[in-house]
């Protein structure tokens, strides 16, 4: 992971470099009843495939590279990212015949570019601290690292014990537990020391390589680590996880009245902040245009949002039809203005890559994820952000922030829509709404 920017009021993100492999060739057959004809984390989970809370967690947390490990019905899973996920960068991989879990990661590992990557579960939501992960993992110099989740009285998964310095120490079999830490189906992985090993085609993660690996290193310098995280789990391969993920994924209703100083406000900037330029840019200060009401509603928005972070895509930059100077000097136009006003701004994020596919270029969650970086009490699931195109309601919804459509330039915008919470005609409304 690279390491901050510094926190300051314009800031141009760089892309993380971090790279996942999605398992997303099972079956699925305990769930056939429920969902069926479906790979497994395609099966709907409050409204959406499984997959897509998967693909998020793994971006809220720096990842910005995806392999997809696919197999039956894998057109499926194709389709579904080629119609949702167009400016996500991933590869695609496709077993002829079922690998298992570890000759399909063998497979993956093949296209892999990054020296370590997180190797996910497609039915699997783990939300843990990647970055706490990774940074023990790197540390300790790992060929894996496990994600292990502590339970309580549960029978339906075996038991990873460690030993004093984290390393495992033991792989238990499924039984009636009172408590214990299982595998998370999470792991992060050294992909050159895992190709080294001699394996065949199709062969289990599990049971070949991490249990076969412990039974082999006795004495020996093997490094498989884990790391205990208590964070939310869910696996949707039975029924009953199923159907219970449907409550606990469900996004919660944005109620504006329970905002308090908790929350961050994201905010996009032409057709919200200021008057959009259609089909152009603004190129100068003097095109700068503030919306009606602006600079002053920034004075109760900064009465009631910890944080007030800008978000924009700024394309005429990296199509030099301007200079970073001169987009410079229109925010900092802004920043004065609301400040003198008595209002305030945090700060402000920028993507002026021409290539829909960068990490931080809207509907892509990287700029969240660079202000949560900066600002670390930021908790996206009470945050809220306010633009006027889909394309701003999908980065809320890829970041798990709420979402708030101005109509300022897409009045007739169909409402009711599954990416948008709340609808106004205007800033000026939102705020009067607060």
């Amino acid at each position: 992971m690279p390491e901050n920017t510094s926190t300051q009021t314009h800031i141009h993100s760089s892309p993380f470099r971090g790279q996942a492999i999605i398992l997303a060739g099972g079956l699925g057959t305990r769930l056939r009843e429920a969902v069926p004809d479906l790979p497994k984390c395609m099966a709907p989970v409050a409204g959406r495939p499984f997959l897509f809370y998967v693909i998020n967690h793994l971006r809220r947390q720096g990842i910005t590279d995806f392999i997809f490990s696919l197999g039956y019905k894998h057109e499926a899973i194709e389709e579904y990212l080629h119609a949702h996920f167009a400016t996500l960068r991933y590869q695609v991989v496709i077993e002829e015949e079922p690998l298992g879990t570890g000759g399909a990661i063998q497979l993956a590992c093949s296209k892999a570019t990054e020296k370590n990557v997180v190797i996910a579960n497609g039915d699997t939501l783990f939300n843990v601290d990647l970055h706490a992960a990774s940074h023990f993992h790197l540390h300790n110099n790992a060929e894996c690292t496990l994600l292990l989740k502590p339970m309580q009285n549960f029978d339906r998964y075996g038991v990873v014990e460690l030993d004093a310095d984290h390393l495992v120490s033991s792989f238990k079999e499924k039984q009636f537990y009172k408590t214990g830490t299982i595998n998370g189906g999470l792991y992060l992985l050294n992909v050159a020391k895992f190709l080294e090993e001699e394996f065949p085609a199709k062969f289990s993660f599990e049971k070949d390589y991490l249990e076969k690996t412990l039974s082999l290193s006795k004495g020996n310098s093997r490094r498989i680590y884990g790391q205990v995280q208590d964070e939310y789990f869910i696996d949707i391969g039975i029924p009953e996880d199923f159907n219970r993920a449907q409550s606990e994924l469900r996004p919660a209703t944005l109620d504006l009245q329970q905002i308090d100083k908790s929350w961050t406000l994201f905010l996009d900037r032409d057709g919200v902040i200021n008057i959009d330029k259609e089909g152009s840019y603004i190129f100068s200060v003097d095109e700068f245009i503030f919306s009606p009401g602006a600079p002053a509603l920034f004075k109760k928005l900064t009465e009631k949002f910890n944080r007030i972070i800008i978000v924009t895509n700024q394309r005429g930059v990296g199509r030099q039809l301007m200079t970073e100077e001169t987009l410079a000097a229109i925010h900092q136009h802004m920043t004065t203005k609301v400040e003198e006003a008595g209002g305030k701004i945090d700060a402000i994020y920028y993507c002026s890559s021409i290539h829909n596919d960068h990490p931080e270029r809207k509907p892509n969650p990287g700029m969240a994820v660079r202000a949560k970086l900066n600002f670390p009490e930021i908790n996206f699931s009470k945050s809220i952000m306010v633009g006027n195109n889909l394309s701003d309601m999908h980065f809320g919804r890829n970041a798990g922030i709420h979402t708030v459509f101005v109509k300022t330039t897409r009045p007739h915008q169909e409402l009711p829509h599954p990416d948008i919470d709340l609808a106004f005609n205007g800033l000026e409304d939102f705020v009067k709404a607060l």
